[in-house]
C-alpha cells in the first residue's frame, strides 16, 4: 500500500467494565480465543506497513507497547475523548499530508475488506471525511446518520438526542473515518468539551469539516457484526464466539 494512507489505532482505555478477578490488562490486551483484541485489529490493517500505523496508548501503556513493539505509538495522558486521542497522535504524524484511517483497538471483528472499502470511496469522491456507517434493524445504541434530501451525509444525531423520526433511521454511525490530514488537524484544534462528560469527541469533527464547506461522506459497508467493541464481559464472551464460528469451530 501506498504511504499516502496512515492509521490511528485508539488502545488507550483501561476497560473498567472489563475487570474480572485475577485480570489486571489494558482492554485491548484482553484476549478473545486466545489473542489480544488489539491484534485481530492490526491483522485486519496488515495492508499498511507497521511503520504506518500509530498505536495510541494510555493504560498500561507499557504493556501495550512490549506486545506490539514494531508499531509507532504516542501517548494519552490523561484520556480525555476520542477527539483528544486523534490529537495525541499528531506529533507522529508530523508532516504527513495524505489521508488518515481513525479505528478502535477494542473492535476486533471489523474486516480488512470494510477498511479498504471505506478508503475507496473516500478517494473515488474526493472527500476531506469519510464515516463507516452500517445499516441494521437492530435497536442499536449508535448515532444516526442524517443524510439531505439529495442523499448526501447532513450530521449523525447521538443515539439520546434523537427525535422520534431520527430514532428511526437505520444508517448508524459506527464511530471509524478517514480524514485528509489537513481538515483532521483544523477540526481538532475547533474541538470544545461541551458535554456532560468534558471531553473532546471526534464525532463534532466531521460537522466542524462540513460548515466550512468540506466534502464529508458516509460509507454503509460496514455489518452490524463488524461493529462490536468490547466494553464488557458479555461483549467479549460474544466476539470470542464470533471468531471461532468465523473460523468454523463454533
Amino acid at each position: 500500500m501506498e504511504h499516502t494512507i496512515k492509521a490511528v489505532v485508539l488502545a488507550a482505555g483501561k476497560g473498567t467494565r472489563l475487570r474480572t478477578e485475577g485480570v489486571d490488562l489494558p482492554k485491548v490486551l484482553r484476549q478473545a480465543d486466545g489473542r489480544p483484541l488489539l491484534g485481530y485489529v492490526l491483522e485486519e490493517l496488515s495492508f499498511l506497513d507497521r511503520e504506518d500505523v500509530v498505536l495510541v496508548v494510555g493504560y498500561d501503556r507499557e504493556k501495550v507497547v512490549a506486545a506490539f513493539p514494531d508499531y509507532p505509538h504516542a501517548v494519552q495522558e490523561p484520556q480525555q475523548g476520542t477527539g483528544h486521542a486523534v490529537q495525541c497522535a499528531r506529533q507522529a504524524l508530523e508532516g504527513f499530508a495524505g489521508s488518515v484511517l481513525v479505528c478502535y483497538g477494542d473492535m476486533p471483528l471489523m474486516r480488512r475488506e470494510t477498511y479498504e472499502s471505506l478508503l475507496e470511496t473516500h478517494r473515488r469522491e474526493g472527500n476531506d471525511c469519510t464515516l463507516l456507517s452500517a445499516v441494521s434493524d437492530e435497536e442499536l445504541p449508535y448515532g444516526r446518520i442524517v443524510r439531505d434530501g439529495e442523499g448526501r451525509f447532513a450530521r449523525i444525531v447521538e443515539d439520546k438526542d434523537c427525535t422520534p423520526e431520527e430514532k428511526a433511521i437505520r444508517e448508524l454511525n459506527v464511530g471509524v473515518y478517514v480524514f485528509e490530514a489537513g481538515p483532521l488537524w483544523q477540526a481538532l484544534d475547533q474541538l470544545r468539551p461541551n458535554n456532560a462528560q468534558g471531553e473532546y469527541y471526534l464525532t463534532d469533527a466531521p460537522a466542524y469539516i462540513l460548515a466550512k464547506g468540506g466534502r464529508v461522506g458516509a460509507c454503509p459497508t460496514c455489518t452490524a457484526e463488524e461493529m462490536l467493541g468490547v466494553n464488557t464481559v458479555e461483549q467479549l464472551a460474544q466476539v470470542e464466539q464470533i471468531v471461532r464460528r468465523r473460523q468454523g469451530r463454533g
